[in-house]
Parts: C-alpha cells; sequence; structure tokens
C-alpha cells in the first residue's frame, strides 16, 4: 500500500519536511563519505545543527553568497562529492539562476539543489521572499531534474533517488507543515504521477504543500456526487505525459493546483501536454502575480488553493468548461 487512507486527510497530523530532510541527509552521508552538504549562512532555517554536529568538516558554509554557494558546489561535484546545496529557495533560483544554469545544468554536473521555504511559506516577509517563479525558472533549464515532494515519506524518498542518480537536481524542501499523504513503503519514481484518489468526472493534478489539499477538495466533491480523480505529479521534470493524456481522456477536464506561479509551473507543463497530445479543458490554479504579504494560509486561501477553492474550480469546470 503506497497512499495512506485516512477518513480525512485535513484532520491527519502535520509533519515539517525539513525533518525528513535532514534526517536522510545523515543517513545518506553516513553511509557515502562523498555526501556533502553546502549552505550560504542557512544551517538555522534548514534544520542542518545536528548534520554539522555529525559531520562538521562535510558542512560547507559560504555565508550569504548564493552565486558562491553553488559555484563551490560544482567545484565539489567536480573533485567526486555529491554536494546538496540547502537555501531557502528564493534567493537559491533568484540570486544563483546564471550559476544555476551554466555550471550546474549546462555543465551537467551532479549537484543536488534543495529550496527550502519555497513557495509562500515567507509568506509575513513579503514578495521579495515568496518563491512562487523557482518551478518555472528551474523548468526551463535544459538538464535540470524538478521534484516536488508532498510530504516528508516523499522528501525522504527523492532524496534517496537522488543521491544514487547522476546529474543536477532540483528539490522544493517544505517548511509549511503537512500531513502525511503515503505510506512508509512509498518508493519514488522518476517522471512517475501517481493515482492518490481513484475518480472518473474530473482530475485535479497536483503536488508540494498543496497536494493534500487536492484530497481534500476531491472529498468535499465526493459530497457533490462529483467523483475527482487525483493525481499527485511530484516530477514537473520529466512529466508523466502519459497520465497526463489519460486524465484529459477519460475526464471532463484537469484542473492543476501548486503553491507557484500559475504560468510555467507544473500547470504549464500540463497545458503543454494537453494541447500537443489531446487537447482538453483546463483549470490552472497558482499565484498569477506578485503576491502580497500575509501568512502562508491566508494567500493559499485568497488564491483559491484551498480546498473549498480546489473543489469549486472543479465544479466550474465541469459545469461551465472555465
Amino acid at each position: 500500500m503506497t497512499v495512506l487512507e485516512t477518513r480525512s486527510i485535513a484532520d491527519q497530523p502535520r509533519y515539517d519536511c525539513r525533518d525528513a530532510y535532514v534526517e536522510t541527509l545523515a543517513e545518506l552521508a553516513e553511509a557515502d563519505h562523498r555526501i556533502v552538504g553546502v549552505v550560504n549562512d542557512s544551517v538555522g532555517s534548514s534544520k542542518l545543527n545536528s548534520f554539522r554536529k555529525a559531520f562538521p568538516d562535510r558542512l560547507i558554509n559560504v555565508g550569504i553568497a548564493e552565486q558562491d554557494m553553488v559555484g563551490v558546489a560544482s567545484g565539489l561535484a567536480n573533485g567526486g562529492r555529491i554536494p546538496f546545496v540547502s537555501a531557502a529557495s528564493c534567493f537559491l533560483t533568484g540570486r544563483a539562476l546564471e550559476q544555476i544554469k551554466a555550471d550546474v545544468a549546462y555543465s551537467n554536473t551532479n549537484v543536488k539543489l534543495c529550496g527550502m521555504s519555497p513557495g509562500v511559506a515567507y509568506g509575513e516577509l513579503g514578495p521579495t521572499h515568496h518563491s512562487i517563479e523557482d518551478i518555472a525558472w528551474l523548468r526551463a533549464i535544459a538538464n535540470m531534474t524538478v521534484i516536488v515532494p508532498a510530504d516528508p515519506i516523499e522528501t525522504a524518498a527523492a532524496l534517496r533517488w537522488a543521491a544514487a542518480s547522476e546529474g543536477p537536481v532540483f528539490i522544493r524542501v517544505s517548511r509549511m507543515s503537512v500531513p502525511k499523504v503515503y505510506a512508509d513503503d512509498y518508493s519514488f519514481e522518476l517522471g512517475k504521477a501517481i493515482t492518490v484518489r481513484e475518480g472518473n468526472d474530473v482530475t485535479v493534478i497536483s503536488n508540494g504543500t498543496v497536494l493534500w489539499r487536492a484530497l481534500a477538495a476531491a472529498e468535499r466533491l465526493a459530497e457533490d456526487g462529483i467523483s475527482a480523480r487525483v493525481l499527485s505529479m511530484p516530477t514537473v521534470k520529466p512529466l508523466d505525459t502519459e497520465a497526463v493524456v489519460a486524465a484529459a481522456r477519460e475526464t471532463a477536464g484537469i484542473v492543476t493546483a501548486e503553491e507557484a506561479v500559475s504560468g510555467g509551473g507544473l500547470g504549464g507543463a500540463v497545458a503543454e501536454t494537453v494541447v500537443q497530445h489531446h487537447p482538453a479543458r483546463v483549470k490552472i490554479l497558482g499565484f498569477p502575480e506578485f503576491a502580497p504579504t500575509g501568512s502562508a494560509g491566508y494567500l493559499l486561501d485568497r488564491y483559491g488553493l484551498s480546498a473549498e477553492g480546489i473543489a469549486d474550480a472543479a465544479r466550474k469546470l465541469i459545469t461551465t468548461g472555465k
């Protein structure tokens, strides 16, 4: 059994995925001396204090210098190490985008980029600290694998996969607490969607911190007699084209929901797939603008990324096609 079966996902305990991140990174480092951490003065916010104590010579803190951080990681990879770069996603992907493109992706370097506190997790700090563009930016860069885990189980599984794979990888690591979606036997498979709820009327495709909200939306739709298929899409690049096309063929339309901009991320990838392979109705939920200052919960609700907002989008798609 891969997906946890519960009465209501909204009533389950919540977890900080950074805890799974640091525990898994320590396990990987214990088993493989090549594993190193590289940070930008973000030891505390990445919860890496225990890693630093266990492996003091394998955590490199470059200070507030994100471009240098990515360059140092590339050099370590060229020297045979497997660097896991850990930094707030807004600064990692914004300030160091050129180094990510040239030093990591273009050079096809074995660097694992871990975007901490992504999306609107830093909500009260405002638009400068929102990291809603990161998926769109990195998805546009060749050779870059883009993964958005939904819970601590998937976060740990994605990290293990990344450590065992060769080449550039970007993994979002949620700061916002989320319930467990998967059981302990979950195994991450690159480029594969997971059907976390069966349904034939409409499909909701989601990932990251919004996936459990999509499941809660499906529960509400079921009360209205609407059967919603919920697809977890942890790998935004490469996308599971087969699963998307099947949803387009077998249901009345697709709603995508993500903690990211509404153009160029998961929604954009799904829309591009549908247009090229099987035209269908698609509603993309995300942030269409610079989101204002406010709590993460408030911002998600404001832009229709709550359970009710997703359910309402699905209802409208079925009844009006919009």
